[in-house]
């Protein structure tokens, strides 16, 4: 499909952008770009988003596994709708990918770990807020915090195929459902004609024409048939001839 081009895009970007962190920063170092509001920043997430993790190692990664699979099933599902909808979920399941490629392998490349314990790269470090938190808001009230995420290549990639997905959904099930009313429209639909009780009666006082003629063959049997029994009962002797007959077949 067409649309896996943006997904191996993105895989490749990310790819690029992390072997060259990696090649010519070290951990921990941080380069200036647009001041402190965007620099960039080598950091190794061994968990989630914000560095959570759960269960032994490698569990992360397993997961992330069957959640690519999950979203490249339903693309192949969806191939052939809405084109904005499978762009940006073409865009989650590139990031998604370049992200499991860290996990699976840089703890094998980067001689630290096994398979499916590699730490994703994060090096795109924007500081989104700082400054002290109000008195009045409970526990945090008062202290200084700053907002800073460190992401990278495939983490924006889903960040932007999830948006995308949340602006499109509505507009693809709409035409989803258009899609199958003119579906349900050219099929016709072959229904059993039933005769009313009203139909089938009216049809008794119908003339059904003429009759077909009898075969000749039959007319004559009917034709001597009736021409003999009118002789015996004409004739006394017949008659007489038949009653003596009976009498002695019961005798």
């Amino acid at each position: 499909m067409r649309v896996l081009w943006i997904s191996a895009a993105v895989v490749v970007l990310d790819q690029a952008t992390k072997a060259t962190v990696v090649r010519f920063m070290r951990p921990e170092q941080s380069i200036p770009v647009l001041g402190d509001w965007l620099r960039l920043t080598f950091t190794e997430n061994p968990g989630m988003a914000f560095g959570i993790t759960i269960g032994p190692p490698g569990t992360i990664t397993v997961l992330a596994l069957i959640a690519t699979v999950l979203v490249a099933a339903y693309i192949y599902q969806v191939r052939n709708d809405y084109a904005p909808y499978r762009w940006s979920l073409a865009f989650i399941l590139g990031g998604a990918l370049g992200n499991i490629i860290d996990r699976v392998f840089y703890g094998v490349l980067l001689d630290y770990g096994s398979l499916f314990t590699g730490h994703v790269v994060d090096f795109i470090h924007v500081s989104l807020w700082q400054g002290f938190i109000p008195r009045s808001v409970p526990i945090l009230g008062g202290s200084y915090m700053e907002l800073f995420p460190i992401w990278n290549v495939a983490d924006m990639s889903i960040v932007l195929g999830v948006v995308g997905v949340l602006f499109f959904h509505q507009s693809f099930h709409e035409r989803r459902r258009a899609k199958r009313r003119a579906a349900r429209q050219r099929t016709p639909r072959i229904r059993r004609a039933r005769k009313s009780p009203a139909s089938v009666f009216s049809n008794l006082g119908q003339d059904l024409g003429t009759p077909p003629a009898v075969p000749s063959a039959l007319s004559e049997i009917g034709r001597h048939g009736r021409t003999n029994g009118a002789r015996r009962q004409d004739d006394p002797e017949a008659r007489s001839t038949s009653f003596w007959r009976v009498q002695e077949e019961h005798m």
